[in-house]
């Protein structure tokens, strides 16, 4: 908002909606970024899951909403009510950033933005490397699109059998098919494939919830052997802010970095999308993602 407290008729009005949405980061990094920028714009929080997802899409079209977020469980179902998507959104099949352009909604999904600009912080650059991702959902999904799409050389996908296994075996062949870059699936349970991925890869990625509550013990690499430098071990999960899989890889002596700054950088895509402007990640790291 212009000064940080009053909302006037001129406000422009963006949000995230899903379910849950009241734990979200969101609303504090964008409205802060808006203040500091002097942008006359506020950002609110709708829970709102899929059965309501249509009607309330309508809703933010006709009272010309510059855009909007959506978290789970909206993202894939979003992809319907576009009229526009983004070609990582067609290839990855999820919409998490809408911009809304006099009635015309354009889906884009920046989650893979933000996992690549999050690398690049740390101080890596994918392109041209070989990487092994470790999940097949939603995130695993948007980073694995977007790398192929950034010039990633390949990337080795492991998952147990399943239904998220099956997409990502599709998704592997539109990303082979559309890019550069080569993109295969093994299940996770092959311990020599996976042996073999990490051993020529670049960087290791835990695109998966193994880590977190309430699978804080768990970690999905059997043999911490694996892990050795100069391998780079990444894990999108940022609470807790290490996991078992990072601390393995650091008593291993690998360098290592949490998803902390991939919500930032993701926001940061929506914020360039909606204002044209950048967001000014440097204040709000220092405000809201100090490690």
């Amino acid at each position: 908002m212009s000064d940080g407290k009053q909302i006037t008729g001129h406000t422009v009005l963006t949000g995230l909606l899903g379910s849950p949405v009241a734990h979200s980061i969101s609303p504090l990094m964008h409205n802060e970024a808006f203040r500091l920028l002097g942008l006359d714009y506020v950002y609110l929080c709708f829970d709102v899951g899929t059965d309501g997802l249509q009607t309330a899409v309508e809703g933010l079209r006709t009272m010309h909403a510059r855009g909007f977020n959506l978290t789970m469980p909206d993202k894939k179902l979003m992809c319907r009510f576009c009229d526009r998507l983004s070609k990582a959104s067609q290839l990855c099949g999820s919409v998490n950033t809408v911009v809304n352009d006099d009635g015309v909604l354009t889906g884009y999904t920046t989650d893979g933005i933000g996992y690549m600009d999050a690398a690049r912080d740390a101080g890596y650059e994918l392109r041209g490397r070989t990487i092994t991702v470790l999940g097949a959902g939603g995130a695993s999904t948007s980073i694995c699109t977007q790398a192929a799409l950034d010039g990633v050389r390949r990337i080795h996908v492991f998952n147990r059998p399943g239904r998220s296994y099956d997409s990502m075996a599709q998704l592997a062949e539109r990303l082979t098919a559309a890019t550069d870059c080569k993109v295969t699936i093994a299940d996770t349970a092959d311990e020599e494939a996976l042996r073999a991925s990490i051993a020529e890869s670049y960087m290791l990625i835990n695109a998966s919830s193994v880590g977190m509550a309430p699978l804080e013990d768990a970690c999905l690499i059997r043999d911490p052997a694996v892990l050795k430098p100069p391998l780079i071990v990444s894990d999108i999960i940022y609470h807790p802010e290490q996991t078992k899989l990072l601390r393995l890889a650091e008593e291993n002596g690998c360098r290592t970095f949490n998803g902390l700054y991939m919500l930032l950088y993701q926001g940061a895509a929506a914020f360039k999308l909606w204002t044209g402007q950048d967001m000014p990640v440097l204040q709000i790291k220092e405000l809201y993602f100090r490690r």
